[in-house]
């Protein structure tokens, strides 16, 4: 869970988000009224919406917006939906200090990963599918 911490900065594209927009209940209804605004039910893919409350800070304020409903993605709320996550997202949500130093380690964990190249694997042109 500890990198998608990462989605504390940044936007995201109308098209990536609006199915949440309009056809999900587990968002907070001004919130989503606001982000319509932005992101009409049809046009404006491209049109970009804040991932967070605090776009251009690394902070805890992502998992603050989850406990809210206030979680842009689909997959971000899921963090925050009556599950398994939820005690992990109160905690980073509720000190800032132990949000970044897992986010930290999970940040060298990663960097630690080698990719696969050659016939050992491949760097995909499009993570959606092999080349």
């Amino acid at each position: 869970m500890y990198p998608v911490g990462a989605h504390t900065i940044g936007q995201a594209r109308c098209s990536v988000f609006r199915n949440r927009l309009y056809n999900e209940n587990n968002i907070n209804s001004s919130f989503a009224t606001s982000l319509r605004a932005n992101c009409p039910s049809s046009g404006g893919d491209n049109n970009l919406s804040p991932l967070d409350a605090s776009a251009t800070s690394f902070d805890n304020r992502y998992y603050n917006d989850l406990i809210s409903q206030r979680g842009l993605l689909h997959s971000d709320q899921e963090l925050s939906n009556g599950g398994s996550a939820d005690a992990q997202v109160r905690t980073y949500g509720s000190s800032p200090s132990v949000f970044f130093r897992d986010f930290a380690a999970a940040m060298v964990k990663m960097g630690n990963l080698s990719p696969l190249t050659g016939s050992s694997g491949q760097v995909r042109t499009n993570c959606r599918r092999t080349n």
